[in-house]
């Protein structure tokens, strides 16, 4: 079992900057893909972030490449999302989410996740 804990959430106006963090604890995997989604107002989830086990792979959905950058520091358990030049369409519930033994790309088509709660950012304009 995972537990997994996104922290980081507010208000921002458009053009700032936040960063997300997500804590895992529990059987924590540090050799597996963890990432972030988010679901807009109304809308379905749809994929943020992706980042390998060792961090030298990520993926980016279109909408946030160029924007946001996920890293992770393996000896805290600990997913980051430094989220710049946010636009109002960033507003949403952001979810981390870990693959219990996938890469980036298994993490990328979220299923079989291990999800969090979710943190909401708002972006005003």
């Amino acid at each position: 079992q995972v537990h997994l804990v996104e922290s980081g959430g507010g208000l921002v106006q458009a053009g700032g900057s936040l960063r997300l963090s997500c804590a895992a604890s529990g059987s924590t995997f540090s050799s597996s893909g963890r990432g972030w989604f988010r679901q807009p107002p109304g809308k379905e989830r749809e994929f943020v972030a992706a980042i390998s086990w060792s961090g030298d792979i990520t993926s980016y959905g279109d909408s946030v490449k160029g924007r946001f950058t996920i890293s992770r520091d393996n000896a805290k358990n600990t997913v980051y999302l430094q989220m710049n030049r946010l636009k109002p369409e960033d507003t949403a519930v952001y979810y981390c989410a870990a693959h219990p033994w996938g890469n980036v790309a298994m993490v990328a088509a979220g299923t079989g996740l291990y999800w969090g709660k979710g943190t909401l950012v708002t972006v005003s304009s």
